[in-house]
């Protein structure tokens, strides 16, 4: 792992250790990367609802905005990495994938990693073929 993925690697540690998961017992952290260099860090937070959970990749993208990422500029996501306790890494839901659609370019990198540092890298483009994204509504 170069020393710019280690970087989002710890931060993603970070928030894996802050996780909110009393119902699952499933701790997941994670970061993401802006173009601009920026990098933003997130948990899991369970709800007993379960509707009201959210997911630690769009805990990071919803930091990055409510941080102010978009001031000026479009937010691009340019590097996404999920860590879990669990041996096989975890990829991102189908509602993080949806999300990080509307902010992420079809060559973001994605990570996903255990706490022991087995690293899987691909392509959003590949995680998520055919995803629907802004251009759908806004023409183009």
């Amino acid at each position: 792992m170069d020393s710019s993925t280690q970087a989002l690697f710890d931060l993603a540690v970070i928030g894996q250790k802050n996780s909110y998961s009393p119902y699952s017992q499933r701790k997941v952290g994670a970061a993401i990367r802006l173009k601009d260099g920026r990098v933003f860090g997130g948990c899991n937070v369970e709800n007993s609802s379960f509707g009201g959970t959210v997911c630690a990749e769009r805990v990071a993208i919803f930091k990055a905005v409510s941080e102010g990422a978009k001031a000026g500029h479009p937010i691009e996501v340019t590097e996404v990495l999920v860590v879990t306790d669990e041996e096989a890494p975890w990829p991102p839901c189908g509602l993080c994938r949806q999300v990080l659609a509307e902010f992420a370019a079809d060559s973001a990198k994605v990570y996903r990693s255990n706490l022991k540092g087995k690293l899987i890298e691909q392509k959003f483009s590949e995680l998520y073929p055919d995803a629907f994204r802004p251009r759908h509504l806004l023409g183009g």
